[in-house]
């Protein structure tokens, strides 16, 4: 089923998520930095980030020659995003952009969010340039093993296992970026609980989970972290 979209409702979650991962991340292994490495080595000036969140990749693109602008649904979104990069309210499966308008697009974990990843699909295909990139980032549906006695990412439309054959379809063809490695430590109970409710786990049913966890040791707990990057061009 596709993953709740609460970013309004709850921006406080998707928050919190985010400043686990800045804390805890191995260095180096920032996945908005990638993304902008491969928006300069394609060439790209003008990126259109649809499911832009608060703009982290605005962030890691300060300095370089790439030019963000933001696409979001939730307000509480775009009003963070502002502060970054030029940011627009608008769903993914209608963007509010001309045809042809992007040198990139980029959706990192967005088209989880739709029943019909085709349709975003199809709006970031149209909005490319010819010869556009496009880059999806989406997790395994095996993504952090190590928590696999209590908790597992649900599966949706558009995970890892499946999303280069989607994004195939839509471009006529698509290549893949896995990542497979350990990649954050959760240091101890809190962080765990933390990781959990970010992941949509709610809050009483996160703090049970992570007294069990902490209870079984040993922490800190290193997780595996699993999903790729898919990249595709329009057609020339």
């Amino acid at each position: 089923m596709p993953t709740p979209r609460d970013y309004d409702a709850d921006p406080g979650r998707f928050r919190r998520g985010v400043r686990l991962t800045a804390a805890h991340v191995r260095p180096g292994a920032d996945l908005h930095a990638r993304i902008v490495r491969l928006l300069l080595d394609a060439g790209a000036a003008r990126v259109l980030d649809i499911g832009c969140g608060d703009g982290a990749l605005a962030r890691s693109a300060v300095g370089s020659a790439l030019r963000v602008y933001g696409i979001d649904a939730a307000t509480a979104m775009t009003a963070a995003a502002v502060r970054r990069c030029p940011v627009a309210r608008g769903d993914v499966i209608a963007l509010p952009v001309a045809d042809a308008a992007a040198d990139a697009v980029v959706a990192v974990n967005v088209l989880d969010h739709l029943d019909r990843p085709e349709l975003g699909l199809r709006e970031a295909y149209r909005v490319l340039r010819p010869d556009g990139l496009f880059i999806a980032g989406t997790i395994s549906r095996v993504d952090s093993p190590e928590l696999a006695p209590f908790w597992q990412p649900e599966p949706t439309p558009f995970d890892a296992e499946d999303a280069q054959q989607l994004v195939a379809a839509a471009f006529g063809a698509a290549e893949t970026e896995p990542w497979d490695a350990s990649l954050i430590t959760l240091p101890d109970r809190d962080a765990v609980r933390d990781f959990l409710q970010a992941r949509l786990v709610p809050h009483h049913r996160a703090e049970l989970l992570a007294d069990a966890l902490a209870d079984r040791g040993p922490l800190p707990l290193p997780l595996t972290k699993r999903g790729a990057l898919i990249l595709a061009r329009r057609a020339s």
